[in-house]
């Protein structure tokens, strides 16, 4: 979620920072989707009556239903398909992901980190961020799908603001593309050098 810190950072703090490199992420309220999916994650937790209003002994079995869904929220059709391409590797392929998102989360943590989502909507105030800011999404993100056309209506209300779509390919990884710095960095490096020699405009 540090793509939307991000965004928050540079219309709440627009003289703290010298450039603001949101990844992953959109500068818009979370809604269809993207909120249905977050709502069904924090439901599974709250609604398991064995987490006890967040003070459980152990984890309750609602974190496993979010899990689920935290899965699919950050799924990637192309390479998984690659990576789990017959039955039983899908099977294994799951199952080892449910072990190492369980044995990580903890259901108090996973219930607030979604809920400090819910008032998310830098929108109506992105004409107040005065550094130089590359956005960089990947056409595989699910979480942050391009074909909504969000970046692209938001992106020209930032003076100085730009956007990057990476496209599909063998080496993109969905949502988790923001990780793999090799993708990007050239953009990034074009970018840094261009707002630090000062040349850097608003999109057209």
């Amino acid at each position: 979620m540090g793509g939307m810190q991000t965004w928050l950072w540079g219309i709440h703090y627009p003289d703290f920072m010298d450039f603001l490199v949101p990844l992953a992420s959109l500068p818009a309220e979370v809604a269809g989707r993207n909120r249905m999916i977050r709502k069904m994650i924090m439901d599974s937790i709250s609604c398991d009556p064995a987490w006890r209003g967040g003070e459980y002994d152990e984890q309750p079995p609602g974190l496993i239903n979010a899990i689920h869904l935290l899965i699919m929220m950050t799924s990637c059709p192309r390479q998984w398909q690659i990576e789990a391409s017959t039955h039983a590797a899908a099977d294994a392929f799951l199952a080892q992901r449910l072990r190492d998102y369980a044995s990580m989360l903890n259901a108090n943590d996973m219930l607030y980190a979604f809920a400090a989502s819910e008032d998310y909507n830098p929108a109506p105030d992105l004409r107040r961020i005065k550094a130089p800011l590359l956005a960089i999404n990947s056409a595989d993100d699910q979480v942050n799908p391009p074909e909504l056309g969000i970046m692209e209506a938001a992106i020209r209300q930032v003076e100085r603001g730009r956007s990057v779509l990476l496209p599909i390919d063998e080496h993109t990884r969905g949502h988790g593309t923001h990780t793999l710095a090799g993708l990007w960095k050239h953009h990034l490096a074009a970018f840094l050098a261009e707002a630090d020699a000062g040349h850097c405009r608003p999109i057209q």
